[in-house]
């Protein structure tokens, strides 16, 4: 099995060359690809030295570095982790087990059961926006998914190239564990250890902004993998409002046979209309969005066909 170790990197001459010297022990076989993103320090250089294959991309952010290594890079398995060195090296063995017996499409390696997360993390708010994401998204699909944000992975060739990247930054995790859940891939979860930052090392991931950006990316999403759901809500909350505005009027209009609160009954029928045509809406988008899963699954088919062509 054809195995790429593949490390995004911005600024990290730190720990780069422990990262890839502990994945060439573990993995002598692996090609190891370190993708430079306009990193300003000795990155590169560090990276080539201790004989990674090194690439650039000039988009910045973490998404579309994965974009261009998935596209890029062909393999039967690929392990992706960062170059920081806070997730083990030894671990690789248990992430990429699964992919070699066919159980599992991604494997999650899941830094937060253990508890090593919340020890070594000092970086305020992180835990709490773990929970929040993992809680969201497990509601949403009924799963049971302990880390949705971690960037220590594994995924089989079929993953990789059918999955349409679309976020440019740290919400890359997320996009992909949704992607995952709505198109039924097979999903596994390794515990593995969590080390916080070497001295000198700092990260870059800004803990609002881009918490920002992951609320919004599932906001994006749940419309467009969901949409009846989505607009079910809305819907919901005009009719109630309506409801709320437009009681005293309809209770003045029986008591009186007189409307007096003008301005109070037209608020309530826009409300009330606003409901209706969200639950329209809905149901149209949901109708397409069925569509589309179809034609997803067709064409993964396809897929799939091509890659059991090339392996024979």
């Amino acid at each position: 099995m054809k195995v790429a170790v593949l490390i995004p990197c911005y600024n990290e001459e730190v720990t780069i060359g422990k990262v890839i010297d502990d994945f060439k022990r573990e993995l002598p076989s692996a090609d190891i690809y370190v993708y430079d993103n306009n990193s300003k320090d000795r990155t590169s250089e560090i990276a080539l030295e201790h004989g990674a294959i090194v690439k650039k991309e000039f988009k910045q952010g973490k998404g579309n570095v994965v974009r261009s290594m998935f596209q890029e890079i062909d393999a039967d398995c690929y392990v992706m982790v960062d170059g920081d060195d806070t997730y083990p090296a030894e671990f690789v063995h248990q992430l990429i087990e699964p992919i070699r017996n066919r159980e599992a499409n991604m494997v999650i390696g899941d830094r937060l059961s253990n508890g090593t997360y919340l020890e070594e993390n000092k970086r305020a708010f992180h835990n709490f926006g773990n929970n929040l994401v993992r809680s969201l998204i497990n509601g949403l699909y009924k799963s049971n998914i302990k880390d949705i944000m971690t960037g220590y992975r594994a995924y089989d060739k079929l993953f990789v190239k059918s999955i349409p990247v679309m976020s440019p930054g740290f919400e890359i995790e997320t996009e992909m564990s949704l992607h995952a859940l709505d198109k039924r891939f097979r999903l596994k979860e390794i515990a593995i250890d969590y080390r916080d930052r070497p001295e000198g090392s700092e990260s870059k991931l800004n803990t609002f902004s881009d918490g920002f950006k992951v609320l919004r990316m599932i906001f994006t999403l749940f419309k467009e993998y969901k949409p009846l759901q989505f607009f079910s809500i809305w819907t919901v909350l005009f009719i109630v409002a309506g409801l709320a505005v437009g009681a005293p009027v309809l209770y003045e209009f029986f008591d009186t046979g007189f409307i007096t609160k003008v301005p109070s009954s037209i608020l309530a029928t826009g409300l009330m209309v606003l409901g209706v045509l969200s639950f329209v809406c809905g149901l149209i988008l949901d109708t397409i969005a069925s569509l589309n899963r179809k034609q997803y699954e067709l064409e993964l088919n396809k897929k799939i066909e091509q890659i059991e062509q090339v392996g024979e």
